[in-house]
């Protein structure tokens, strides 16, 4: 297959081959930015729960990791392109290994950011193999991924001459990518009071913490795939052990109240039901 791509590249492009594989780097480079933010943005809209709102719980994760490998394989193809000019073409090593023979600080970038993009995405795979709190780790390299390739695209912009388009088109992915980003890092009461999340009724402590509604926390054992999502946003209430079993507070306390809602919400399957009673 990559053998025909030099001369699909020469035909498309009236024979200047070079001119063409720049013009297939630019476009694949401005997919994968796209994409890219797409898959930070759903994962994000996954983890909070925001996105059983928008569509059914079953494909939620197809679709994440669908807009993931569009984003791996643009860019990867990006990469490959330089190794097809005819003019000073890259070898395979400078296109994976940071600063080998004078690379470019902005190519190391994105070197870097892709090749964490793949371990993450390769590590997706192995989450039931590993102890949870370690994938989670890894796994959330992600953002610092994303950002390696942003900064990567804006410095390859400047340096070919194409900031102009990375402002308006870039800019206008980049800005809710990085809103959405920084509210999956937000206190639940911060996001209500910003308009992102719909303040729930009820399970409000009172200031002194005696009286008023107590809570106490359920999980339905057929529906919980244990996802470890719950963990996440509560991991003082929630806990996968090694042998893949969930344990969880069934009574938290009034000061974890909110971290459980947001367990609550953010549980793909819907397990986790929570009960007010009066103490």
């Amino acid at each position: 297959m990559f053998s025909q791509v030099p001369l699909l590249i020469a035909q498309a492009t009236g024979g200047d081959h070079d001119a063409g594989v720049r013009h297939v780097a630019q476009i694949s480079a401005r997919l994968a930015y796209a994409f890219m933010c797409a898959t930070l943005c759903w994962g994000v809209l996954i983890a909070t729960g925001w996105a059983n709102k928008i569509t059914g719980r079953q494909g939620l994760r197809n679709s994440h990791m669908v807009l993931a490998t569009l984003a791996l394989a643009f860019g990867s193809l990006h990469a490959f392109a330089f190794t097809l000019m005819r003019t000073a073409p890259f070898a395979f090593t400078q296109i994976t290994v940071p600063f080998l023979d004078g690379g470019l600080f902005r190519h190391a970038l994105g070197i870097v950011g892709l090749e964490l993009m793949l371990a993450v995405a390769f590590t997706a795979g192995l989450r039931k193999k590993i102890y949870y709190r370690k994938w989670l780790r890894l796994h959330q390299l992600a953002y610092a991924a994303v950002g390696l390739a942003v900064v990567h695209s804006w410095f390859g912009a400047t340096a070919n001459g194409n900031l102009a388009l990375l402002w308006v088109a870039g800019l206008s992915v980049l800005v809710p990518t990085a809103t959405i980003a920084l509210a999956r890092f937000l206190p639940p009461h911060v996001l209500v009071r910003l308009g992102m999340l719909e303040p729930e009724p009820g399970f409000e402590p009172e200031p002194d913490g005696a009286g008023g509604s107590a809570l106490d926390i359920s999980v339905d054992n057929e529906r919980c795939h244990r996802y470890g999502i719950c963990q996440a946003e509560a991991p003082g209430l929630f806990q996968l052990v090694d042998d893949e079993r969930l344990r969880y507070e069934r009574r938290p306390p009034p000061e974890l109240f909110a971290k459980a809602r947001a367990a609550a919400r953010a549980c793909p399957m819907r397990a986790i039901e929570l009960r007010e009673r009066v103490r």
